[in-house]
């Protein structure tokens, strides 16, 4: 085994090497459960270029270091200090070279194996559920949890809960679900599922083997999920215009799941799931993801602006209270005009993906 930087890579936050026909990527932060901070971004990257230029490397494998999950997401840590303290720019230059990274994954050349055990959220769905092959377990918890602090589904993450069937990707846009193996194969997040104890395995035979034949070896039939069988409820509430009646209906429907539904809802920031509602519809017409991408990024520096996002990283993360104090407080105070601001034009600060958008790329696998 070599390490792509010539280095062994042992206190690197990304370690890279190639086995055979396969080059491995590991995010490495256990402790923080891998979450991605600025400089694994851009390692990442130049990785990806390595590789893609190197005939050697046919695959390219990621998978997380330690026990819990591939990705807890962005450091979030460094977002609330830079809102609060800075003037932002950190976060959004971040957030640049993170969203063009979901991009590249997403048309990249080779076929890319995103290992989706254990958690995954924010972030670590945008290194993942963008790649060519998607592979989730029994341990699998795919989220998108960005409304319980105050910011809005990122990462291409409205590009692929607008995918999903019905109103399912609302469902779990708006609440932050965690979807297990069987809801994210439904959803569309995840292409196959393969049980945890045969990971090693199927790791190895990527070294020697097509991605075909190896997964061929060790593909399962999934456990069953829980959404196919609440469709009913959640497409007829979540159909709404808006997110007080979508809330009206759930508490209305008579489910329990749907009356916890919208409790979640109600505790959610209300200007973030107004937002995230518009994102989601709005992603449905756009059309290609660098096309969404660019409308992520615009969202995400508006929420930098914003109170809820402070307090909420500072309620969830930071003091831990759980009892975040949203500003605007309630749904019915957030106005059009509110919204409306968080999709205004950048101007020179634009992050710009569309202008080389629709470029299709085929990978052979």
């Amino acid at each position: 085994m070599t390490d792509a930087t010539g280095t062994t890579g042992i206190e690197e936050p990304v370690l890279l090497h190639t086995a055979g026909r396969a080059a491995h990527l590991t995010l490495n932060r256990p402790k923080t459960l891998n979450a991605l901070t600025h400089t694994m971004v851009r390692r990442i990257d130049r990785a990806l270029t390595t590789w893609e230029d190197d005939p050697t490397v046919e695959t390219v494998v990621v998978t997380g270091a330690g026990e819990r999950g591939l990705c807890a997401g962005g450091d979030i840590r460094a977002i609330h200090d830079d809102a609060r303290n800075g003037d932002g720019s950190a976060s959004a230059a971040f957030w640049r070279d993170e969203y063009r990274l979901n991009a590249r994954i997403a048309r990249y050349p080779k076929p890319y194996v995103a290992v989706m055990d254990g958690i995954v959220m924010g972030g670590g769905v945008g290194i993942s559920a963008h790649g060519s092959v998607r592979l989730v377990t029994e341990r699998s918890r795919i989220a998108m949890p960005e409304t319980g602090i105050g910011f809005v589904p990122d990462v291409g993450g409205t590009y692929l809960l607008a995918l999903a069937p019905g109103e399912l990707g609302t469902h779990l846009a708006l609440t932050g679900t965690p979807a297990g193996a069987g809801d994210a194969l439904l959803c569309g997040l995840a292409d196959h599922y393969v049980p945890s104890a045969a990971l090693g395995q199927l790791v190895d035979d990527l070294s020697r083997l097509p991605v075909r034949e190896a997964l061929s070896r060790h593909v399962h039939t999934p456990p069953q999920g829980e959404l196919a069988e609440r469709r009913e409820w959640i497409d007829t509430c979540y159909a709404a215009d808006t997110v007080e009646e979508i809330v009206g209906r759930l508490l209305d429907h008579g489910d329990p799941a749907a009356k916890e539904a919208a409790e979640t809802l109600i505790a959610r920031s209300p200007t973030a799931l107004k937002v995230t509602l518009a994102a989601l519809r709005r992603a449905r017409r756009l059309g290609p993801l660098e096309r969404v991408l660019d409308q992520e990024y615009r969202v995400s520096c508006a929420a930098l602006t914003t109170p809820d996002l402070v307090e909420g990283i500072r309620a969830q993360v930071i003091d831990k209270d759980r009892n975040p104090r949203w500003s605007p407080a309630t749904l019915a105070e957030v106005a059009d005009a509110d919204v409306a601001r968080f999709f205004a034009p950048l101007g020179a600060r634009e992050l710009g993906l569309a202008a080389g958008d629709g470029a299709t790329t085929e990978v052979i696998w």
